[in-house]
């Protein structure tokens, strides 16, 4: 009887610590399906924000301002004849020698730049730059600058260049050969046509920049880009296109949105 009892008591001791360590093992169950419960949640939150912020990102508009494909153009070998008058002649922009002297005696000569911005008007000076004047009709009239880009803009001296149907870039090749400089000692005023070039001697082709402002005169302690022409309508299409720099370097920037020279035509009077 007393281990009949005994054996009772511990098969009542042993549900007593099943049922203990039953309780044990859900408890513990539960601890940890609520935590985890609480990671996920912590985890999406923390992600909401990344995902709001990021989004705008991908739909930012680059601050790099666009760029012209370059424009395609004959080329001519041997000796350069002169442009029809007329405008005519084909398009060339491959030349392998610098233009004769194509400029009738006692003529007078403007030269329209029609921009997606406006027009712009300018006096070419045959008097005191005739043989810049000249190599500058010519390409004209061989639609040289036809759908050229303005590729840059310098607020620090106020101008605006083109003149690079090649690569539309102030560094593409040029017409195939260079002229010599017209004098020196040139000052700079709003309005001026003026021949680009490289900082060596008699280097220009056929880049050309204009003077839009005053802080063009910076340029005037140098005085050794040939000034051949002067804006006589459009000065304010040349200040709305500097109004358009965007970014900076070595050469300033250039405009934000593409402009264009749809064509140059030369007149005679």
């Amino acid at each position: 009887m007393a281990e009949l009892q005994r054996a009772q008591k511990r098969r009542r001791q042993y549900r007593r610590y099943a049922v203990f360590a039953t309780v044990v093992v859900v408890f513990v169950g539960l601890a940890v399906y609520a935590g985890t419960r609480g990671s996920s949640a912590k985890k999406t939150t923390s992600n909401s924000p990344a995902s709001t912020v990021a989004g705008p990102t991908t739909t930012t508009t680059s601050a790099t301002p666009p760029t012209a494909a370059p424009v395609p153009g004959g080329k001519l070998t041997g000796a350069t004849p002169c442009p029809q008058a007329n405008g005519s002649s084909p398009r060339i922009t491959s030349f392998a020698s610098a233009p004769p002297m194509c400029l009738a005696a006692g003529k007078s000569y403007t030269a329209t730049f029609a921009t997606n911005e406006g027009n712009i008007t300018v006096a070419l000076d045959t008097q005191k730059t005739p043989k810049t004047a000249n190599n500058f009709i010519v390409l004209a009239r061989y639609h040289y600058y036809d759908g050229t880009a303005i590729f840059r803009t310098d607020t620090s001296i106020d101008i605006i260049q083109g003149g690079a149907p090649k690569s539309q870039s102030s560094s593409g090749a040029g017409p195939g050969y260079t002229i010599p400089d017209e004098g020196s000692g040139y000052t700079y005023a709003p309005g001026d046509l003026v021949m680009a070039r490289t900082s060596a001697p008699n280097s220009a082709g056929a880049q050309y920049f204009f003077c839009t402002g005053p802080a063009c005169s910076n340029l005037n302690s140098q005085g050794t880009y040939v000034v051949f022409g002067h804006t006589t309508a459009g000065l304010s299409v040349l200040q709305k296109i500097i109004g358009l720099s965007e970014g900076s370097g070595s050469l300033g920037g250039a405009p934000r949105t593409l402009v264009t020279v749809k064509s140059v035509t030369v007149n005679e009077s």
